[in-house]
């Protein structure tokens, strides 16, 4: 029954995100805040298809035990791929409320995303094992964290500034999905249950990307 449920939900997921993300691309008109916004939606839906695709493969056949490395090779392209979702959606931010300059505000975004990056490469995850440390797993989420709330704050009070109605609650849904996402980091491989949190977590992104689309419908036409 989990096989069949959890399989069903990625897959409407990962339709929907990346093909609201193409219709972006495709519907965009010029304005290239609502065009980046559609590569974000792409870029996190295929970064999740490599992990979410070796999972569901591994619940409908032998199981998660004997799909230790695929699963393992897609959580460690899918963390380097939400690190590009969150500097694409810091771009976003700017594109939207006509920032320009902040070098040192850029260059800190740059610092967090590379860091993670090079955290996540590090060999000390041990990504392709069945015994990954909690410690690295730690380690590589404290600059995804703060890149993170970085984003939540500049949404916050750009949209509050600007009486931004369409973009209101951007701030909201990154929150809901680093709160779903961190018990998960720290509890889940000794309360598995704990897991179960990753579907409230890839709800606030599609809620994310809905943003995007419906501010440019009202917006385009």
């Amino acid at each position: 029954m989990q096989a069949i449920v959890e399989t069903l939900f990625d897959a409407v997921y990962l339709i929907c995100v990346i093909t609201i993300g193409v219709l972006m691309i495709r519907g965009s008109k010029g304005v290239h805040q609502f065009r980046l916004f559609g590569w974000m939606a792409v870029v996190l839906g295929a970064g999740d298809a490599f992990h979410l695709v070796p999972r569901a493969l591994a619940l409908c056949t032998t199981g998660l035990e004997h799909y230790t490395v695929p699963l393992g090779l897609g959580k460690w392209i899918t963390s380097v791929t939400m690190t590009v979702f969150y500097v694409l959606l810091y771009y976003v931010w700017r594109q939207r409320y006509h920032i320009k300059g902040q070098g040192g505000l850029t260059a800190a975004v740059y610092v967090l995303a590379g860091l993670r990056i090079v955290l996540c490469m590090m060999p000390q995850n041990q990504w392709l094992s069945a015994d990954a440390p909690l410690s690295w797993g730690i380690y590589r989420n404290i600059p995804f964290a703060l890149l993170g709330l970085l984003v939540i704050v500049l949404f916050y009070r750009s949209a509050s500034a600007h009486k931004d109605h369409a973009f209101r609650w951007m701030w909201l849904t990154i929150v809901l999905s680093f709160g779903f996402y961190i018990p998960v980091v720290l509890w889940a491989d000794v309360i598995p249950m704990i897991g179960m949190l990753m579907i409230p977590k890839t709800c606030a992104y599609v809620w994310t990307v809905l943003i995007g689309y419906f501010a440019m419908k009202r917006e385009c036409n």
